[in-house]
């Protein structure tokens, strides 16, 4: 069997009346037998499954709203906090960077040193 692409317009045609032949026979059968099964639907060619799931129109537009409300919220409280007017653009100020903390030598002996002792003890006991 060949695939869909690769047949002409008159082709897909053929096939398509050929498949609705078929369903109308299926149909007429199921009548005759008295079935209780749903007639079969001629499908269409070339058309995608409908997709499944997503959003509404109605949920999208809710979403938007409560969105919209929320930026509305946080701006008034930006408003709120800024003065009403001023009349110079203040320069802004930075602060210092702060300072570095250095150990002194001394400290650093000291902490060596107790480190050391840790160590030595530590050591020590496992033998």
């Amino acid at each position: 069997m060949s695939s869909i692409a690769n047949l002409s317009a008159q082709q897909l045609r053929q096939a398509a009346d050929l498949q609705e032949k078929i369903a109308d026979l299926e149909n007429e059968l199921s009548q005759l037998l008295g079935s209780s099964a749903k007639p079969v639907a001629a499908p269409v060619v070339g058309k995608a499954p409908k997709k499944k799931g997503g959003m509404s129109a109605a949920g999208k537009a809710k979403v938007a709203a409560a969105q919209k409300a929320r930026w509305a919220k946080i701006n008034a409280a930006k408003s709120a906090v800024k003065p009403a007017a001023t009349p110079a653009k203040v320069a802004v100020v930075a602060k210092p960077a702060k300072k570095k903390f250095t150990m002194s030598a001394a400290a650093k002996a000291k902490i060596s040193a107790a480190a050391k002792a840790r160590w030595a003890k530590i050591k020590a006991d496992k033998k």
